[in-house]
């Protein structure tokens, strides 16, 4: 008998579905003997990261001997000036994620509920099936709007988390401040809203909130952000959460103490701070989504307006085909069948050169299926 056989695991691991991320560059160009590829799959930032992080990353190299900061100051003081909140408010984490995670480990209990609307980001049901939680799906309107008489319906005595990632991944919709408002006067008292406000740096409708200013009036909200996207740095993984004293207290009890490490506070810090680049940042995404929208339209491809820094495209029953044709050329985007959207590819706003890039190859895959569709009519 193999006794490694014998060590079972627990039974909450069986619903973990692990995460399944986009492939590296380097990976496709190897596979494929490529020279050039383009990723427009992870939702990053194009034009790379503020040059005064790469700057005070260069210059804490030498300290790399000396532990992180458990508390994440320097970067919390540069976070309240920006945003206007307490460092009472604030906890540092290796990315959203691990705040995901945090925020399962410290309010849930087995059997208790979570809600999620759907399709909607993947890590929210894995810190929830951690715990052994259940997770109730609540799907968008037809047109990826969020329902708010549906989630409050959703709500049972076993409910503790409500979970909005607005502008949502993967559909680039967000969620007006109104219905925000109504969702937090019309949920019992008990339940905490996780907003995830990851992409509201690219949000450019004036009826959006990143849910910031409800944390300053005390509700029962914890905000997620992230220096993934607008700040490019997804390769250090930081993010931060913001909530009421009372909120952060509790999940600060179950977090590692040297979570985030040095050079990633002081990239973030720096990078919070420079306005310039953000504002680039933003105006290279605003542009983008233009030149790819009139690009879709010219193609004939249904696809969602988003407030975000990527956009779902329909490409219909052909999606997966199409994803790995463009693979093929170099190009990276994300197959929409991890989200149970099979029909779809998420596209990522690049610089204008890699927006070109991606339109030439769905332009030349399209009219070659086209060419081979009517050639199949002809015999």
């Amino acid at each position: 008998m193999n006794k490694i056989n014998l060590i079972k695991h627990r039974k909450a691991l069986d619903l973990v579905k692990p995460y399944i991320p986009g492939k590296p560059l380097w990976e496709v160009q190897k596979e494929l003997r490529l020279d050039r590829v383009i990723k427009l799959a992870s939702n990053e930032n194009p034009i790379g990261p503020s040059p005064n992080s790469i700057a005070v990353i260069t210059d804490r190299l030498s300290s790399l001997n000396r532990y992180p900061d458990a508390h994440s100051l320097e970067l919390k003081y540069a976070i309240t000036s920006s945003l206007s909140l307490t460092t009472e408010q604030l906890i540092i984490t290796n990315g959203a994620d691990e705040l995901i995670t945090l925020i399962s480990e410290t309010y849930l209990e087995a059997e208790d509920e979570i809600i999620v609307p759907s399709p909607s980001f993947s890590e929210y049901d894995f810190g929830a099936h951690l715990m052994g939680a259940k997770v109730v799906p609540v799907p968008l309107d037809n047109d990826y709007q969020f329902n708010i008489d549906l989630i409050v319906s959703a709500v049972t005595d076993r409910t503790k988390l409500v979970y909005i990632c607005s502008p949502n991944n993967p559909t680039g919709t967000y969620l007006p401040k109104s219905k925000l408002e109504e969702l937090l006067h019309s949920l019992p008292n008990h339940i905490l809203v996780v907003f995830d406000s990851a992409y509201s740096h690219f949000a450019t409708n004036e009826d959006y909130t990143n849910g910031l200013e409800y944390v300053r009036s005390g509700y029962p909200i914890v905000v997620l952000q992230t220096f993934s996207k607008i700040y490019g740095l997804a390769g250090l993984r930081v993010g931060f959460g913001a909530a009421p004293e009372n909120i952060i207290q509790s999940i600060v009890r179950v977090k590692e103490p040297f979570n985030v490490n040095s050079l990633a506070q002081a990239a973030a810090a720096a990078a919070i701070m420079d306005v310039e680049h953000v504002e680039k940042s933003k105006q290279v995404n605003t542009a983008g989504r233009e030149q790819l929208y009139k690009a879709f339209r010219e193609l004939g491809l249904l696809y969602t307006e988003s407030m975000s820094n990527f956009i779902l495209v329909n490409f219909g029953p052909d999606a997966m085909e199409i994803y790995q044709q463009l693979l093929t050329q170099g190009v990276i985007v994300r197959y929409g069948d991890t989200w149970g959207m099979p029909q779809h590819l998420r596209i990522s706003v690049g610089t204008v050169e890699e927006n070109t890039i991606l339109i030439e190859a769905i332009s030349s895959i399209l009219l070659r299926r086209q060419i081979f569709h009517f050639k199949g009519e002809i015999k």
